[in-house]
Formats: structure tokens, sequence, C-alpha cells
């Protein structure tokens, strides 16, 4: 899970997001919200602080969860992180 949560922090700085991110701390938040979903495609926002929120597009599938997107809304720009994409 290590090496996952390192990709995800990776692919989020290759976007020239500036900030700090865990991968851990986003795979909780999405997996938290996932639980009791059905089946489908579904966007999560959270609110990071005053400035800063996040959108995930998350799939859910029978048996994994795939985050898809995740776009970072900042007072100064938006970063965009396709995560399908090689």
């Amino acid at each position: 899970m290590e090496k996952f949560f390192k990709t995800i922090e990776e692919k989020i700085r290759k976007s020239g997001y500036p900030g700090k991110v865990s991968g851990e701390k986003i795979y909780v938040e999405i997996s938290d919200e996932a639980e009791a979903q059905e089946e489908g495609s579904y966007l999560y926002m959270k609110k990071q602080n005053d400035d800063i929120m996040f959108e995930y597009r998350v799939d859910i599938l029978e048996d994994n969860i795939n985050l898809a997107t995740l776009r970072i809304h900042t007072s100064e720009k938006n970063y965009f992180i396709d995560f399908d994409s090689e």
C-alpha cells in the first residue's frame, strides 16, 4: 500500500500543486466515503481549509475503488490530476 500512497503523492506533485499532501490520508478519506455507496461514479468534495478544496471523482466497483481524478481548488489556481492516465 505504501507504493500506492506514494504514487498518489507523486502525481499530485507533478500537477504543480505546491502544498503538502498525504496519499494515505486521501485514500482513507475516499474509502470512508465509498463504504456505504453502491457501484457507480461519484464526486466527493473535501474542504481542506479556508482556501483549499479537493474534489475527487471516484469509481466504485464491485470489489474495489478507483480514484479517477482529483481537482484541487485554491484561491490562486486550480490543479487537475488524472490518476487513470500514465
